[in-house]
């Protein structure tokens, strides 16, 4: 009876090793996606402005940048890992903002997405060569989305998708608000090689300064 207790322990420490092996721990990566605009009750030309639109995310140990790029400008997230500040950049056109917010901040401005609880279903499918699981997000005013993620990649900061932090995997395709429109992000890209620091830099000029305070009132 020892014998097979011990045997049986063995095969579970050998399984659980194989599925620690099988992630990667996203310390350093370059992340894209297509973003696509669904226009089902939106006019055509809005959809128009954001046509080929994308999203990419730098990772840099526990720091991260996320940036929203379109035809109408551009806007950048940046997470300091060590203090956990950030710093919002917004371009649009001639018009250049930084707003600076704290890591409270961030968690007030995100509190929609705060507490989304996830279902897993057993249903795949493969983005980029990555297995992906169905999971089905549900936040606190009820509103449902769908995503499918990996658990052969992990972030290491997970707020970098504020709304996708409690799934146990990176995010490869899921639904999202942009605005007043439905947009279905998914990876087009993931690249592993290292991440210059300069993008993670704050800009020290060229940009109205704004707290995070002052852009609620001005509605920026």
């Amino acid at each position: 009876m020892k014998s097979i207790l011990k045997i049986t322990l063995i095969i579970a420490a050998i399984f659980s090793s194989l599925l620690v092996l099988g992630q990667r721990k996203l310390t350093e990566a370059t992340i894209s996606y297509d973003i696509v605009i669904n226009t089902s009750n939106q006019t055509p030309q809005a959809a128009d402005l954001l046509d080929g639109a994308t999203s990419v995310i730098y990772l840099k140990g526990n720091s991260s940048r996320s940036e929203m790029i379109s035809s109408l400008g551009t806007q950048a997230t940046i997470i300091d890992g060590k203090t956990g500040n950030v710093t919002v950049l917004k371009e649009y056109g001639e018009q250049k903002y930084m707003i600076k917010m704290t890591a409270e901040n961030w968690k007030e401005s995100n509190k929609k997405s705060d507490g989304v609880l996830f279902t897993l279903f057993e249903e795949y499918k493969t983005i980029k060569d990555y297995k992906c699981q169905k999971a089905v997000g549900k936040m606190a005013d009820g509103t449902e989305f769908t995503v499918y993620f990996t658990k052969e990649l992990i972030p290491a900061n997970m707020d970098v998708q504020y709304i996708n932090k409690n799934l146990p995997g990176l995010a490869m395709q899921y639904e999202a608000k942009l605005g007043k429109m439905n947009v279905t992000y998914t990876v087009s890209s993931i690249k592993f090689d290292p991440v210059v620091q300069s993008k993670f830099d704050i800009p020290k000029a060229g940009y109205r300064v704004m707290t995070y305070e002052e852009s609620k009132g001005s509605g920026n």
